[in-house]
């Protein structure tokens, strides 16, 4: 089995339901905005007080190009940050890797982040920073994805499921709304 690369929107899961798919599967799980809090020490919040968002997906370039390099070597499930497929090197890595995007529909995503400090790029009107965000990545999520699982109205645990049915059915099409 080759790693499993999550992508998708603040909300969508990325992080719980990759969690739990590791655990389930039996392999090293890693959050790249966790590698970057940690190697920084500090949240990617003050990151991007504390210098801006260029320098932010500088550091994230870096960690999830050091990151995909060492999956290839060893299986893993790895969560990415929401805009990190934003930069075209990372559309590049991500071509050799089953690539699962979590999709989330706006009202869902909103229930889920609500007004969270911690993901500085939705501050101020939260609902119209969605949006754009979305309208933006949306496409470039779409391309890259092997699977798209729609979260919206699954519990991790059925994510978790619908993506072990993708892998199971050896990598072909799944439509996760069944």
């Amino acid at each position: 089995m080759s790693s499993l690369v999550l992508i998708g929107a603040p909300g969508s899961g990325k992080s719980t339901v990759g969690k739990l798919l590791a655990e389930e599967l039996n392999v090293s799980y890693v959050d790249t905005d966790q590698v970057i809090e940690s190697n920084e020490g500090m949240s990617i919040s003050d990151i991007f007080l504390n210098h801006d968002e260029k320098h932010f997906r500088n550091l994230e370039r870096e960690c999830v190009s050091l990151v995909l390099k060492e999956a290839t070597n060893e299986t893993s499930v790895i969560s990415l940050g929401g805009g990190s497929i934003l930069d075209p090197d990372t559309q590049l890595d991500l071509e050799s890797f089953v690539v699962v995007w979590l999709k989330v529909s706006i009202g869902e995503a909103m229930k889920r982040v609500g007004m969270n400090q911690a993901r500085p790029l939705l501050l101020g009107n939260v609902r119209s920073n969605m949006i754009n965000l979305l309208e933006k990545r949306t496409p470039i999520y779409e391309s890259l994805a092997s699977v798209t699982v729609d979260t919206s109205q699954l519990s991790p645990a059925e994510s978790v499921a619908k993506i072990r049915e993708f892998m199971s059915s050896g990598g072909r099409s799944l439509d996760s709304s069944n």
